[in-house]
């Protein structure tokens, strides 16, 4: 089934910086149950299948189940997700929830911004399946734009320098978050998913494709500032490894 795709140059560089990812910040251990989180889209795909192929050949033993939540929105169907793991031979669970009920509910009353707010309600859910299903870590799809341009969100709107960690405890104290594609790129993820045909699906959300909201407004300028200046993704991306407290002002460091 992989013979498409495999031989491409982009799933060669996707597996290898997925599997350097994972050494560099022990993201899998042997005897992990790892659980990932599929909605539906390219980077989730790109991770569920670039687990599995290393899962084949790593030097510890792990396992995988794919959950994906159905939030309820109008434009979402767990269908076509669901047909193509029961294709593949993934094991694999299918959550429907009330999410979108809730948002409709608190929406004049928010103080964050409907993403965030729905990325809150998905990890509550995910951590308690982590928890039914016994899994020890909960992989997310996030990639290297996800963590640059959670870097200049935090940085323009809050005054903090913060983005996603690749390994992250949660709040709960239990549960263990990872990002094994913090070293690949969404246009490696893009191109994979179109090599590979696989069928995508948004989540359906009435409001997140909105111009308005900050993230497609940061992943717009940095858009443009890559195609001024190829190589400043990389540059951004390697500074998150690379800090100098020394040369900043946070006076807990002086």
């Amino acid at each position: 089934m992989l013979t498409l795709f495999t031989l491409s140059r982009t799933w060669k560089n996707i597996v290898r910086k997925t599997g350097r990812a994972i050494g560099d910040f022990g993201l899998i251990s042997d005897g992990d149950r790892v659980m990932v989180a599929l909605s539906g889209g390219k980077d989730s795909w790109t991770l569920l299948h670039v687990l599995e192929e290393l899962r084949k050949k790593a030097p510890v033993d792990f396992s995988l189940l794919a959950v994906c939540i159905n939030p309820g929105f109008p434009g979402f169907s767990s269908d076509i997700v669901e047909e193509r793991l029961s294709f593949l031979g993934f094991e694999y669970h299918i959550e429907k929830s009330n999410i979108f009920r809730v948002i409709q509910d608190k929406k004049g009353d928010l103080e964050e911004t409907y993403c965030s707010f729905c990325a809150r309600l998905r990890r509550g859910v995910l951590y308690r399946i982590a928890g039914e299903k016994k899994c020890t870590k909960i992989a997310l799809g996030h990639h290297a734009d996800d963590l640059i341009e959670t870097l200049l969100m935090s940085a323009f709107y809050n005054g903090e320098l913060r983005s996603m960690p690749p390994k992250l405890l949660a709040e709960d104290g239990v549960n263990i978050v990872i990002r094994p594609l913090c070293y690949v790129f969404e246009e490696e993820t893009a191109a994979f998913a179109d090599e590979a045909g696989i069928p995508l699906i948004g989540c359906g959300c009435p409001v997140c494709k909105g111009s308005g909201q900050r993230r497609f407004k940061i992943k717009s300028l940095l858009g443009g500032l890559e195609d001024a200046e190829p190589g400043i993704k990389d540059n951004l991306l390697a500074a998150l490894g690379n800090i100098k407290p020394k040369y900043l002002m946070d006076k807990r460091f002086w």
